[in-house]
C-alpha cells in the first residue's frame, strides 16, 4: 500500500547560542534532522549543506542503495567545501531521517546523536542508537542508562558525517503502518526529555504543529542548552508527491534561501 508523510517542523536557536546549527527538510516523500558537530569549524555550514545537497532534484529513491549513495554524494559536497576553503577543516554533522519508497516502505537513515523515535499504537520506542562515548559504555555495561543522559562527557560522539571516505551511516528498511508517528529530533531535545515525556508529547498534540512545538518548549524548559530541532512525521495513506519542494529550517532555511526546482 503506498503512503506518504504528514510533517511538521520547529527548530529554535535556544537560550544559549548564537548561532543554529540544526537544519532540518520535511516533504511528503521523507524528512530529516541534521545537527552540525559541536566544537568544529562552521557546523551551521556543514548541516546545512548536507541536508540541501542531499534533496534530489528528482525524487525517485527507491531502495535503502540508492539512498545510501544520495547520502555519500552530499558527504562529498562537505569534502567540496573543506577543500573551496581549508578553514572549513574538521567541520562535520550528524543526521537522521526517514525516507518513503515507491513500494511504500520506510528508509530510515542514523548517524551520530541525532534521534528517531516511533509511536506506535501509543507505544514509543526509540529506533536509532546513538553514536557516542556515553553509549558505548552503557553498551560495555559500564554505565547505566539511565545515569547517560548527565553524564559529563555525553555529547562526544564517535560517528558523523564530515565528507571523509570512511564516514558510515546505517540504513535500515521499515515496513510503516497507518497511523505512525515519527519524531526526529537533534540531541537538544532528546537530552533533556526521557521519553514519557517525549511519548506524552506526541499523544497528547495530535495536531503535527502543535507536537513539535510543544517538544521544543518542554526541552528549553528543561534547561537545553543547545539548538533544539523536532521533526514529527505522521505516516497517511495515499501516493507521495515526487516533485514536491522540501521545505527547511533552521541552518537550511537561514544559509540556503535559493529555490530548489523539481519540476523539471
Amino acid at each position: 500500500m503506498p503512503v506518504r508523510l504528514q510533517t511538521a517542523v520547529v527548530s529554535d536557536i535556544g537560550h544559549y547560542r548564537t548561532s543554529n546549527q540544526d537544519a532540518a527538510f520535511t516533504a511528503s516523500w521523507g524528512a530529516a534532522v541534521a545537527d552540525g558537530v559541536g566544537g568544529g569549524p562552521s557546523g551551521d555550514l556543514a548541516s546545512a549543506a548536507f541536508v540541501h545537497r542531499l534533496v534530489p532534484e528528482h525524487v525517485r529513491i527507491e531502495d535503502a542503495d540508492e539512498l545510501v549513495v544520495r547520502i555519500r554524494e552530499a558527504n562529498w559536497d562537505l569534502r567540496a567545501h573543506v577543500r573551496r576553503d581549508p578553514a572549513l577543516q574538521g567541520m562535520a554533522t550528524t543526521f537522521t531521517g526517514i525516507f518513503v519508497t515507491p513500494a511504500g516502505r520506510v528508509l530510515l537513515a542514523h548517524t551520530g546523536d541525532s534521534r528517531a523515535y516511533l509511536l506506535r499504537h501509543a507505544q514509543l520506542e526509540r529506533q536509532t542508537r546513538d553514536d557516542s562515548y556515553v553509549q558505548a559504555l552503557v553498551d560495555r555495561g559500564l554505565l547505566a542508562p539511565e545515569a547517560a543522559a548527565s553524564h559529563p562527557r555525553r555529547n562526544i560522539i564517535t560517528a558523523s558525517l564530515a565528507g571523509g571516505e570512511e564516514d558510515v551511516i546505517t540504513v535500515s528498511d521499515r515496513e510503516p503502518v497507518v497511523g505512525d508517528r515519527w519524531l526526529l529530533c537533534s540531541d537538544g531535545v532528546s537530552d533533556y526529555l526521557d521519553d514519557e515525556e517525549i511519548g506524552l508529547a506526541l499523544l497528547r498534540n495530535r495536531p503535527l504543529a502543535a507536537a513539535a512545538s510543544a517538544l521544543v518548549r518542554l526541552a528549553l524548559d528543561a534547561g537545553s542548552r543547545d539548538n533544539a530541532t523536532a521533526v514529527v512525521c505522521d505516516v497517511v495513506a495515499g501516493e507521495f508527491d515526487r516533485r514536491e519542494n522540501a521545505a527547511f529550517a533552521g541552518s537550511a532555511a537561514e544559509l540556503f534561501q535559493e529555490y530548489l526546482d523539481v519540476s523539471a
